[in-house]
């Protein structure tokens, strides 16, 4: 099953939510269960949680969000792509979904939001999963290298074996082969009578990328006071060292590795991802 929900922003912008499992047995006899509500990375799309959200419905309400210029949600010309943008939209979702108080699930970009929404609304968020995403500014070098591997992919690509092959295999970012990151990149493209293009627009993400990456953010990380779990692919952009500070700032943090993942950590190693979420899950209980 899997179920499309149409939710309002607070400006108005319309957001795609998505259910990939029935709910839980409990759920179907009336019952409260808990809350999930999963949130994709820059460039992402709620589909790459699917295979989450189905293990997670044996025992939650599990929704993936299509955040603001992704997805199939609102693609506003001119924005905004502001954090506060993107902060608001998930609380609305809460909201709007009744989810609340939520496990909040991010990755990358998905996880800032996370964090910062967990310590501004502290009344929508009862747990919370930190993937790969740093606490550090990146900075204006990081911006500038982004913009140039944006200028470098060869689109239009003719076939989705393309889009797999290059960023799969042909990407100068790559260090070795990976698979799962083609495959990743080809459920974000569309097709259009001369080949295959992104879902998203390049400026955009380039827009929402430049109201984070200058600025740290250990002071929002710090007021986080739910339980939460910091978890890093061991070749992901998230350092050992930079994650376990990120643990000792959180009033309740905790770590986990998944060997063998890069920064796509759910998408790389889903059973190894799903082995370091389920003691963490299963530890805040049943009870919404």
């Amino acid at each position: 099953m899997v179920r499309r929900i149409d939710l309002t922003a607070a400006d108005g912008l319309r957001l795609a939510a998505w259910e990939f499992a029935d709910p839980p047995k409990d759920q179907a006899a009336g019952e409260a269960v808990p809350g999930v509500l999963l949130l994709h990375g820059l460039m992402g799309r709620a589909s790459h949680w699917a295979g989450t959200a189905r293990w997670l419905a044996e025992r939650h309400r599990a929704v993936a969000l299509d955040q603001r210029g992704h997805g199939h949600s609102d693609k506003p010309a001119d924005g905004p792509f502001t954090r506060e943008a993107y902060v608001a939209d998930a609380a609305a979702a809460i909201e709007q979904l009744g989810l609340a108080p939520a496990i909040l699930i991010g990755h990358s970009m998905g996880a800032l939001t996370a964090w910062q929404l967990a310590a501004e609304r502290p009344d929508l968020v009862r747990a919370l999963v930190i993937c790969d995403m740093r606490a550090s500014a990146l900075g204006a070098a990081s911006q500038r290298e982004w913009e140039q591997w944006f200028r470098s992919w060869p689109v239009p690509f003719a076939t989705l074996a393309d889009v797999r092959k290059w960023f799969g295999e042909d990407d100068p970012r790559l260090e070795r082969p990976s698979p799962a990151r083609g495959a990743f990149f080809a459920e974000v493209m569309a097709e259009r009578e001369d080949g295959w293009y992104p879902l998203f627009s390049r400026r955009q993400m380039l827009t929402s990328r430049e109201t984070w990456v200058h600025d740290a953010h250990w002071d929002a990380l710090a007021q986080v006071h739910c339980p939460t779990l910091v978890v890093r692919g061991l070749d992901g952009e998230l350092g050992r060292a930079e994650a376990q500070e990120m643990v000792r700032v959180l009033p309740q943090g905790r770590y986990a590795e998944v060997p063998d993942a890069g920064h796509l950590v759910h998408y790389d190693r889903p059973d190894a991802w799903r082995v370091v979420l389920e003691p963490f899950l299963t530890e805040l209980g049943d009870t919404p």
